[in-house]
């Protein structure tokens, strides 16, 4: 049986690093409303926090900008990984899927420890267990990817459709429900974050937040998968690997991705500073909205980057981002932790702005793509690259660089 042996990190796709970490960035802006306070409670019990000054306009930014826009970046990310992975793993083992299910599995097990003992919001769990259902697909045509993906994307957005057909009634039951219980439980939520120390309070995440979260995994399944196959057709037809000989359609898709999505933000933005009224529909249509504009502007973004990195003014710009994409997984798990431990750990939970929040995202994730760069000088994976990577090929690979580093190269 041939060993199988790693990809040499000279293979990699330099356009996929820099859109991971220009991705990495938006999603530590998603997560840092719910590191700091008790999001996830305001979802479940239907309640809608309120947002004064600056933070009403911050918050709108959010939504146009960046919320639902940067997760199904890193899903098709991972689908195009995915198919990288794999294809290379062909040409070096006779058991590629055994290699990959491997992987798989190392990665579950970080999310699901991320998941227990640091934070609700772990995305590592989700991936690994719908990228198990990628080894069906690999083997299609990738008309036929796409075909199962629209499909996919039909089905969740019929299912977010679903509330705007709930009568009224429906929505004074959740009001009510919202008002009594919804607000003990975010009481309860923020005493325990500020006052129980680290095992009560890992206790009452899992029964509140864990539990919650892994009851609604099944819904994540038609978006994230149909993201992941849309990766893995990119992937198979070669348009980011070689943007020179599909800059047409790169070009065509970009185009479209804008068009689409501009008015969806005009709709979104009537709606959040009330110049429409939906009634009591009016969040449904909102939360629709972000999503579907959501994934359109992450396309945008994504084929944006592809075609600006064909331009030398903008190519040194969007290389700051590589070494952070990189060390994604590393970057993403310090994201959260440290995050953890300034608003939990020294309490400061719910108690700072959304404004704070994102001014906080700014200067820690520019420290992050300093950090990242001078790391890999020295080093060839992030530290969870190197563990992820030891355990997948299950020998210890090479960290240090044995040439040493360029001292004239710049970020």
């Amino acid at each position: 049986m041939q060993q199988p042996t790693p990809i040499s990190t000279h293979q990699r796709i330099a356009t996929i690093d820099i859109i991971r970490g220009f991705a990495l960035l938006g999603i530590f802006l998603v997560n840092i409303p719910a590191l700091s306070a008790p999001a996830l409670i305001y979802d479940l019990y239907s309640i809608q926090p309120a947002y004064e000054g600056m933070d009403r306009w911050v918050r709108l930014i959010y939504d146009l900008f960046v919320q639902a826009k940067f997760y199904p970046m890193f899903s098709f990310l991972f689908g195009f990984g995915f198919y990288i992975f794999l294809s290379r793993a062909e040409l070096k083992t006779d058991q590629p899927r055994k290699l990959f299910i491997r992987r798989l599995v190392i990665l579950l097990t970080f999310g699901l420890l991320h998941l227990v003992f640091v934070w609700y919001g772990d995305i590592l769990h989700t991936y690994a267990l719908i990228g198990f259902l990628l080894l069906f697909f690999y083997p299609l045509r990738p008309k036929t990817l796409l075909i199962w993906a629209a499909s996919l994307l039909f089905l969740f957005y019929a299912l977010l459709a679903l509330p705007l057909l709930a009568p009224p009634s429906h929505y004074d039951s959740l009001n009510y429900i919202g008002e009594t219980v919804g607000n003990n439980k975010v009481e309860e939520s923020v005493r325990m974050y500020r006052e129980a120390g680290y095992f009560e309070l890992t206790a009452y995440r899992f029964q509140n937040e864990v539990l919650p979260v892994l009851e609604y995994f099944l819904f994540n399944i038609p978006q994230i998968l149909a993201l992941f196959l849309l990766g893995l057709y990119v992937g198979k037809k070669g348009i980011i690997a070689e943007p020179g000989s599909h800059r047409m359609l790169i070009r065509k898709i970009w185009g479209i991705s804008i068009i689409i999505a501009f008015p969806l933000m005009i709709w979104l933005t009537s709606i959040e500073l009330g110049w429409l009224d939906y009634g009591v529909h009016e969040e449904s249509f909102s939360y629709l909205l972000m999503n579907l504009s959501g994934m359109f502007l992450a396309s945008f973004y994504i084929f944006s980057a592809v075609l600006f990195l064909e331009k030398i003014r903008m190519n040194r710009i969007l290389q700051s981002f590589q070494a952070a994409g990189k060390m994604a997984l590393t970057n993403y798990l310090a994201q959260t932790s440290l995050s953890v431990i300034f608003f939990v750990g020294l309490g400061f939970y719910n108690k700072v702005s959304l404004t704070f929040g994102l001014l906080m995202v700014l200067v820690f994730f520019s420290i992050q793509l300093v950090y990242s760069h001078y790391w890999l000088k020295y080093f060839h994976f992030g530290p969870f690259e190197w563990l992820w990577r030891s355990l997948t090929y299950k020998q210890r690979q090479p960290m240090k660089r044995k040439d040493p580093p360029n001292k004239k190269t710049t970020l």
